[in-house]
């Protein structure tokens, strides 16, 4: 039987750190510990590994998601590889998958996995989820079900899945959703998969995009300053079903006569903001101004989305169905 080729592309992150016993500090290391595992991974299958940079994931930029994406379609074109697994570091990992998963053309596997503890600490879980994503992009039917996020037996899709908690190895969730499948000791189990798959082109990377959190008493301050420091989009997490202060509705109908968008989430992380209310600040009012309403993604994945569509020179029009329920 011909053994599966699978691109390993190491970025970064816990999974690649190690544990100062001393004074407890976590911190990247000259060479990653997961090179040291090489015989046990290519038990799984034949690795191509790469490593185009070795960054924390607070230091991942869209220029490092173009660099994989560059990197992953590369090796595609070539017609080397049946699968894609990615290490990444936990916190800006659902950014990297989503922006993957909205701009890579391909049909095979693409998995990203990480760690909530480093090499060498007690319970260290990065060699067994890096072993269970080789696994998912081993997997048949892990075909044609887009960028998909492994770690501590689950499989997640890359536009439902989010960072829940700080430090607990079962951090990353779907909320409303759950995931798709699950790793098992026998096998790879799927139980449901993404009704439609969304591919942008990029033609550039230069849009400013902010990305703001609603609170009691918002006024309209930063909104202000986002115009005058020329952002290109502004992505809102709003109250509720998408409500905002009144305060603010003043920046809102100065970005909106500026043609810059304004994209509403909500900064619930179950359910979607939608247009109801009524009042001064309410959904129904914030529509009326041209603002639009986002489908459920929560605010990084929504900025990102923003981005590509700016980066397209998409009209209002067209930014709006991007968005769309």
């Amino acid at each position: 039987m011909n053994r599966k080729k699978i691109l390993l592309i190491h970025t970064g992150g816990t999974i690649s750190m190690s544990e100062d016993s001393s004074t407890g500090a976590v911190s990247t290391n000259e060479k990653n510990p997961l090179t040291d595992k090489t015989n046990e991974l290519h038990a799984l299958a034949d690795l191509i590994v790469e490593e185009p940079f070795n960054l924390p994931s607070p230091h991942i930029t869209v220029k490092e998601m173009y660099i994989l994406k560059n990197l992953i379609e590369d090796h595609v074109e070539r017609k080397d590889i049946s699968g894609v697994v990615i290490t990444h570091g936990t916190d800006t990992l659902e950014e990297t998958a989503y922006f993957l998963d909205l701009t890579v053309d391909v049909q095979l596997p693409v998995v990203l996995t990480g760690a909530m503890r480093s090499s060498n600490e007690i319970g260290s879980d990065g060699l067994y989820n890096l072993i269970s994503s080789i696994r998912v992009a081993m997997s048949e039917e892990a075909h044609y079900k887009g960028v998909l996020v492994v770690l501590n037996d689950e499989i997640h899709t890359a536009k439902n899945v989010t960072k829940t908690h700080t430090s607990n190895v079962s951090t990353f969730q779907s909320p409303q959703y759950g995931p798709i499948g699950i790793v098992t000791k026998r096998g790879i189990l799927f139980h449901h998969m993404p009704t439609k798959k969304e591919l942008y082109e990029i033609k550039n990377l230069n849009q400013k995009v902010a990305l703001l959190k609603a609170h009691a008493g918002m006024d309209s301050t930063l909104l202000h300053a986002i115009k005058e420091l020329n952002y290109d989009g502004v992505v809102i997490e709003a109250l509720g079903q998408g409500n905002l202060p009144p305060a603010a509705i003043d920046g809102i109908k100065e970005m909106t006569a500026a043609n810059i968008p304004v994209v509403i989430v909500s900064r619930c992380f179950n359910g979607i903001a939608q247009d109801v209310y009524g009042y001064e600040g309410g959904g129904k009012h914030l529509k009326e101004l041209g603002v639009i309403f986002s489908n459920g993604l929560n605010g990084q994945k929504a900025r990102l989305k923003l981005m590509i569509g700016l980066a397209n020179q998409q009209t209002k029009p067209e930014i709006e169905k991007m968005f769309g329920l």
